[in-house]
Order: C-alpha cells, then sequence, then structure tokens
C-alpha cells in the first residue's frame, strides 16, 4: 500500500500511521481560525448598524442576522457535499473564499448605499459562519477515538483569538475605510473578507495531506486488515445506531435554547436601564464561556464520556435558565453568571454531540452527514431566535428563560435511551 502524503509510516500491519499527520493538520487549522474568527465579528457587531443606517428604520435591522444564518445553512449543506465528494481543503477553502466574496459585497453595497445588495451580500457571507464551524470536524476526521473531543476543543478555542480581537479593531478598520472612500460601518466587512480570504490560502496550501481522504484510506487499511479489532469509539459506535440522532439532537437543542436565551438578554437588560456597556460586558462573558473552556471540555468529554457530558449540558442549561429567570433586573452580576452558564452548556452539548457524530459515521458518509447536521443547527439557532421574541412579547423573559432551561431537559431522557441500547 502506498501510504499518502505527509502521512505517517506504515505499521507493521500496513496501516497508515496518521498521528504525524493529525499534528500539522491541527497546527493549519487553528491557524485558519484564527484568521476565520476574526472574519466573524463584522456580520454580528454592524450588519444591523448598517441595514438601519440604510434603510433610516430599526424594523428591518434583525434581518442580516437572519439573512446570514440563512446563508450559513445552505453553506453547511455545500460544504458537506463538496468535502464529501473532494476532500476537507476543497470544501472549507471554498467556503471561506465565498465568506470573503460576501464581505466584498457588503462594502460595494454600502458605497452604493443599495440595501437590496446589502442583504443578498450578507446572505453570502453567511458561508464563513457556516465553515468555521464545520472546521471543527477536520480536527476530528484523524484523531484516535480517544481523543476526538480535545481535537475538536483546540479548533474551537482557536476561533476565541480571532473572535476577541475582531470587534476591537472596528475602530481602525473604520478610519481605514474611510479614508479609501468606504462608508465607515463597513470598515469591519474590509477587515472580514481579508481574513476570510487569508483562512482559505491557508487551507489552500498547507492542509495537506486532506485529513478526511487519509482517514478513508486509514479505515480501508484497517477493514482489509486481520479480522478485527476496531478502536474503543469504532466498538462504540457499532453499537450505538442511535448515534447520529443522538449528537445533532444534543447540538440542535443547545443551540436552540442558548440562541433564543441570549439575543432577549441586552433587551432585557435595556428595559431595566442597563447601559449598552453592560449589556456588551454580559454578551462578552457568554461568548467567552461558549468557546475559551473547549480544552477543558474536550478533556472531560474523552475521560469521562460522551453521554455524561451531553447530559451535563442539559443540566447546566437548564440552571442557567433558573439563573436568568430569577435575577433581579438590576444585577448585571447574575445575569453574567446566568449567560457564562448558558455560554458554558453550549460548550458541553456543542463537543460532546461532535464527537458523538464524529465516532458514529464512517469516514465514507461522514463530511455529509456532517453538513446536515450543521444545517439543523443554523435552523435551530434562526428559530430560537425568532421565538424568543415572540415569547418575551407575549410573556416575559423570565419565562423564557425557565422555558429554555426546561427545554434543555430533553436530551436526559434521550441520552439516557441511548445509552441503554448500547
Amino acid at each position: 500500500m502506498t501510504t499518502p502524503a505527509h502521512a505517517g509510516p506504515a505499521t507493521d500491519s500496513g496501516i497508515p500511521d496518521p498521528a504525524p499527520a493529525q499534528r500539522r493538520i491541527l497546527r493549519v487549522l487553528v491557524a485558519s481560525q484564527v484568521l476565520s474568527g476574526a472574519g466573524l465579528a463584522a456580520g454580528v457587531t454592524v450588519g444591523a448598524l448598517l441595514a438601519q443606517d440604510m434603510l433610516g428604520t430599526t424594523s428591518l435591522a434583525g434581518l442580516p442576522s437572519a439573512l446570514f444564518t440563512a446563508g450559513s445553512a445552505l453553506a453547511a449543506v455545500t460544504v458537506g457535499r463538496i468535502s464529501q465528494a473532494r476532500g476537507r481543503r476543497p470544501g472549507l477553502a471554498t467556503g471561506y473564499l465565498t465568506g470573503a466574496i460576501g464581505s466584498a459585497g457588503v462594502i460595494t453595497a454600502a458605497v452604493l448605499d443599495n440595501p437590496v445588495l446589502l442583504f443578498i451580500a450578507l446572505f453570502v457571507y453567511g458561508a464563513g459562519t457556516a465553515t468555521n464551524l464545520q472546521a471543527r470536524y477536520a480536527g476530528a476526521d484523524l484523531a484516535p477515538a480517544g481523543h476526538r473531543a480535545r481535537a475538536v476543543s483546540t479548533v474551537l478555542v482557536a476561533t476565541t483569538l480571532g473572535g476577541v480581537a475582531g470587534p476591537n479593531l472596528a475602530a481602525p478598520a473604520g478610519t481605514l475605510a474611510e479614508h479609501l472612500g468606504i462608508p465607515h460601518l463597513a470598515g469591519l466587512f474590509l477587515l472580514s473578507g481579508t481574513a476570510y480570504a487569508l483562512a482559505a490560502l491557508v487551507l489552500a496550501l498547507w492542509l495537506r495531506p486532506d485529513p478526511l481522504l487519509l482517514a478513508r484510506t486509514v479505515a480501508a487499511a484497517r477493514e482489509k486488515s486481520t479480522a478485527g479489532a476496531s478502536s474503543p469509539g469504532e466498538q462504540a459506535a457499532g453499537k450505538a445506531p442511535g448515534g447520529v440522532v443522538l449528537g445533532a439532537l444534543v447540538m440542535v437543542l443547545t443551540q436552540l435554547v442558548m440562541v433564543a436565551i441570549m439575543t432577549m438578554t441586552p433587551v432585557h437588560m435595556h428595559d431595566h436601564g442597563h447601559s449598552t456597556a453592560a449589556s456588551g460586558l454580559v454578551i462578552g462573558i457568554h461568548i467567552g464561556a461558549m468557546y475559551l473552556p473547549s480544552p477543558l471540555t474536550g478533556w472531560l468529554v474523552d475521560r469521562v464520556g460522551r453521554m455524561k457530558i451531553a447530559a451535563a449540558s442539559g443540566l447546566t442549561l437548564l440552571a442557567a435558565g433558573i439563573l436568568a429567570a430569577a435575577a433581579p433586573g438590576d444585577s448585571v452580576f447574575l445575569l453574567a453568571l446566568a449567560l457564562a452558564l448558558l455560554g458554558l452548556g453550549w460548550n458541553f452539548g456543542l463537543v460532546s454531540g461532535t464527537a458523538i457524530i464524529t465516532d458514529t459515521v464512517p469516514p465514507a458518509t461522514r463530511a455529509r452527514t456532517q453538513g446536515l447536521v450543521d444545517v439543523s443547527i443554523a435552523i435551530a439557532g434562526a428559530t430560537g431566535g425568532m421565538a424568543s421574541g415572540l415569547v418575551v412579547a407575549a410573556a416575559s423573559y423570565p419565562v423564557l428563560a425557565l422555558a429554555g432551561g426546561a427545554l434543555s431537559l430533553a436530551l436526559l431522557p434521550a441520552v439516557a435511551a441511548t445509552a441503554y441500547r448500547r
């Protein structure tokens, strides 16, 4: 058997050793995620402000978020299909390049003061968000079963570095934009487009060997080797036909609950007289809790088990919902603590759910399945965001928080049923 370029030497059984390639792949993914994390910030930070500025009204200011969420859902399918057919490198590079094109479209729309072009461009820009999320799967393709969650968490935490830096560059990016004759608000999309383009370039040049294609080679070699022994994760996957459903359910429910409560927290704080700075602090703490615990979460998922951390996700989200509902409206500290728990519960769900999916789905069909799962996650986020306003309008923020916490408890019987079948 010919060992793929950059893979390690074959073992005694003739199976390529993926460990050296995995180390290289993680380094490349971390570099691309730091860049793409900076690209994520533009849409969240100034998308709504651009729409409001162009239209002169706040009535459609929420449309940018809905558009790049919808764009990310379509891109998740597309990136998954390209990865399935040709490998992670072309899939991820295409996704980031599309996000860069969307950023350029937003800048053009701002210069032309064209809201229709803005909305189309924001839809295209959503491809960057989907690709950023799909990159975590590439980190797990070649990881041993006992280290998959840690590989996922390494890719996730790298996103945080760019995500934190991006918004802080809004002012200098706006100044640069004005020097170039571009509206100040569109300046962050200059950063976004550059970051996405560089992330695509890094992957296109250096994500070699392709992790998914090499994983298929290793899997095929193992099938041909003496009857046999599969890894503990693969044995578990073989006994868990409901693994895809459980992994998807964990990630979909945690996304739905997290987005719903997060979306309305700044509104709740504003209604109680808090400043924009106070709301920004609470949301900043929340985002930090979504990503920064990833290395610890990955270690726990690998050592303690996927099912236990998935169950912990539901319980943590329940605690977040109860605390958010019970916190006095004038307590920034308690709301920040509730949102930190909300972010941590989401992190538990994303890392454990991703590991469950990767354990369960063979390399031959992995990318397509993962793309479809991420579509469900995007739809869940959009649903949570839209439904949250309706619930608060019809009832109150505490009702929304309690409902979200209660919904997260659905994870417990699902985890128990899947564990029982195994």
